[in-house]
């Protein structure tokens, strides 16, 4: 207590120098985050260097050519007129000149196989000098090509920007899509771009522009809620510098570090605005309890003990919430981990400097505690009267209380292995020209993206006529495919070939001449589709894919293994599947193990937590039961609304278990700190809900109304996870006001 008192009597004596220096660190803070914030939603953000899948991604795109392709569809009154192919051709050989642009394709540059004096050449797909009618039969005989080129009716093109490998871009992404649509808009007024570095700019400016939105709306709501929440106006402006400094001081370190925002750091200002203002309600409420109290005791006094009957609990809070976080640490996505990472460092500045701050204005504070009364008022409410009622309900029904919850706790555990495990790359897209641009395109060509099949001979090469035979078998399966359009490999120029000049793979022909046509066919064709690898072991066959869930694609992609293994002969040949998809699917292995790592991680620091804090197995177990609880509830609302785990809300269940043990603290500490006194359980802990109630109110709102402003979110995926936080925090104060009083009143002894 002394130690306290000469630390509270050291920051009053320097509160100008501390001020000065906070005051300092705000600014530098602020001028590096203008300076430097930046937004970051890549591949690198969500999946390690040295991750296996990540490093057969970037190995496939520097063989194979990267899937990091802008999809464009120009609407156009016939697209088999030479002034729309020549306009192409101007847009290609700028788009070419980009330095990061590896290649483009169009109709304007495709071509097609024609064997004339013993030998394969390529001439154009496209030519004015044939008549409309030639060309539409010439189509038709290249269809899985010429339908990524031009719609069925002839009135849009389709062109393809294909960039370098993924890892080579990084740096230049922010700027690359504006610079595309910069090319393209001299050419083209009206035009639909999509493809993954399209959505990947979206992401990022949704991000961008939410997190700033986020930001405001936080600060009014929480303004708001204060003036309602606290004793007087005057501790108004003490609240909000606790909510800014360490807002200001974590995007200083944050950006000082050269981080970026991504889809789940972007939350980390609302949460930790709605932390912090928690917290300084918690300190001001007591603050203004002891000087109700403390008659003609000094300032002095007043704050020390404000500042003891407080530190604990909101060490103990800070130390829960701080596990919830800090368990994301240890899952597989670095995105996550960053998340736990900042938002841990945010939680220690927090604490800290709600006490330095709350010193600091309580003492430049002159008020008369008796006299002072809220800005604004609940006609109505009266809350003595509310905790009395509580606490009464709790007594007279706690056998019934205790049978309730925890039937439907039993239930929540069932409907834990209900709740399903599910991307969807479309619910991470917030409406607007990106999204509607993405669902034209679909619409039309019935892709957006690309996965590519590789198929390796482990003896020989795919030249022969063995391997070219289980290909087209295994071809013909694919495109079959729902999921899928557009099947493109040798098979295709190989099957129009054979339409045009029957000759060249008759039986009688021999296999070294079957091998040299179909080798030459694969050194000539275009770069775009690569159909072999330069050693002709591997052929590729180039597959279109909607934006679908990660359900969805790992059940393509289980089909199509399925499929190889019946078409090839497995012991001669074997089956790589390539592209962003791959990676993606592979999110719901992620998502789970983050989910059982972190969650019970952040179970057992939790119970050990509480177990140091109150000093007794049976209460420990008791307090620790109402806050699995609410993570129950989550999982029925989860299960029962087919609201899936995904990228935002696989990382719910390790904060929850956090903030939910919150309020439980607060009141088990004033429960706790009268358990040497004769008075029984019921009288214990009916007099720490009189003690805590307004606290426990106060806070639970600033929490809830946090979350909701996150479930304002234009993003699917991050508005469930702001309306499921917010129900989680609701019922968490309903467990801490029936469940667990009950369960102590029943059972501590």
């Amino acid at each position: 207590m002394n130690l306290l008192r000469r630390s509270i009597t050291f920051i009053i004596k320097f509160r100008i120098l501390i001020s000065v220096v906070l005051l300092g660190l705000m600014g530098i803070s602020g001028y590096q985050t203008l300076q430097n914030l930046s937004v970051d939603n890549s591949l690198g953000i969500w999946f390690l260097e040295d991750n296996p899948s990540y490093r057969a991604y970037i190995d496939y795109q520097e063989r194979f050519g990267s899937d990091e392709i802008f999809v464009g569809m120009l609407p156009v009154d016939n697209a088999l007129e030479a002034k729309h192919i020549e306009r192409l051709k101007r847009l290609h050989s700028d788009l070419d000149t980009l330095s990061y642009v590896k290649t483009s394709f169009s109709l304007a540059k495709a071509q097609y196989p024609i064997y004339t004096n013993a030998k394969i050449v390529f001439d154009d797909l496209y030519t004015s000098k044939r008549s409309e009618k030639g060309l539409k039969n010439l189509f038709k005989k290249l269809p899985n090509i010429t339908e990524q080129l031009v719609t069925d009716d002839f009135k849009h093109l389709f062109f393809y920007i294909q960039l370098n490998p993924t890892h080579t871009i990084e740096e230049k992404r922010a700027a690359i899509a504006g610079q595309i649509r910069a090319v393209i808009e001299r050419h083209y007024e009206t035009y639909y771009l999509t493809g993954a570095p399209v959505l990947n700019e979206a992401y990022s400016l949704g991000i961008f522009k939410e997190s700033s939105v986020f930001g405001i709306l936080t600060v009014l709501i929480i303004t708001l809620m204060l003036l309602f929440l606290l004793p007087n106006k005057r501790y108004l402006s003490v609240a909000l510098l606790c909510v800014a400094v360490p807002i200001a001081l974590l995007f200083g370190i944050i950006t000082s570090f050269g981080f970026s925002l991504n889809m789940i750091s972007m939350l980390i200002p609302t949460i930790l605005m709605v932390y912090s203002v928690s917290d300084a309600v918690h300190v001001i409420n007591i603050y203004h309890k002891e000087g109700l109290k403390g008659g003609q005791s000094s300032k002095i006094d007043v704050l020390t003990a404000a500042i003891y009957k407080s530190i604990t609990p909101c060490f103990y809070t800070t130390l829960t919430t701080f596990v919830g976080y800090f368990a994301l640490y240890i899952s597989p996505l670095p995105a996550f981990k960053n998340m736990g990472v900042f938002t841990c460092i945010g939680l220690v500045l927090s604490f800290t400097l709600v006490y330095v701050i709350t010193i600091i204005g309580f003492s430049a504070m002159d008020l008369n505690f008796k006299t002072a009364t809220p800005v604004l008022n609940l006609k109505g409410y009266n809350q003595s009267k509310v905790v009395a009622w509580l606490n009464n309900c709790t007594s007279k029904y706690k056998n019934s209380i205790i049978i309730g919850f925890t039937l439907v706790l039993l239930f929540g555990v069932y409907s834990v292995f209900k709740v399903k495990l599910d991307t969807n790359s479309l619910d991470l897209l917030a409406e607007g020209k990106a999204k509607t641009d993405l669902q034209r395109v679909e619409s039309q060509l019935g892709s957006s993206s690309r996965l590519q099949l590789n198929i390796s001979a482990k003896r020989n090469t795919m030249l022969t006529p063995e391997a070219l035979e289980q290909l087209e078998r295994f071809q013909n399966k694919l495109q079959a495919y729902q999921l899928t359009t557009s099947p493109v490999s040798i098979v295709n120029v190989k099957s129009f070939l054979q339409q045009r000049h029957p000759v060249l793979f008759q039986n009688n022909i021999s296999e070294a001449k079957v091998s040299a046509t179909v080798s030459e066919i694969g050194a000539k064709s275009s770069p775009f589709f690569k159909l072999f690898s330069e050693d002709f072991k591997t052929a590729g066959i180039v597959l279109g894919v909607k934006e679908i869930k990660t359900s969805e694609l790992r059940h393509l992609l289980t089909a199509i293994q399925t499929d190889f293994d019946t078409a090839f002969d497995t012991n001669a040949y074997q089956l790589q599947i390539n592209g962003f998809s791959v990676v993606f699917s592979q999110l719901n292995d992620f998502i789970l193990e983050t989910q059982f790592k972190s969650f019970f991680a952040a179970f057992f620091v939790a119970f050990l937590c509480l177990l140091v804090f109150i000093r007794s197995l049976r209460t420990t177990i008791l307090v620790l039961i109402p806050n699995i609880l609410p993570l129950a509830l989550l999982a029925i609302f989860m299960s029962l609304l087919d609201i899936p785990l995904d990228v935002s809300t696989a990382m719910i269940t390790p904060i929850m278990l956090g903030i939910a043990m919150d309020d439980t603290i607060h009141l088990v500490y004033k429960y706790k700190a009268s358990k040497t006194n004769t008075t029984s359980p019921e009288h214990r802990i009916d007099a720490a809900m009189v003690y805590t109630g307004n606290a426990l109110f106060s806070t639970t709102i600033a929490l809830v109304a946090g979350f909701l402003i996150i479930s304002s979110s234009a993003v699917p995926s991050v508005r469930d996870f702001g309306l499921l936080c917010a129900v989680t925090v609701a019922i968490a104060l309903i467990t801490d006001i029936f469940y667990l009083p009950a369960l102590l009143k029943k059972f501590d002894r």
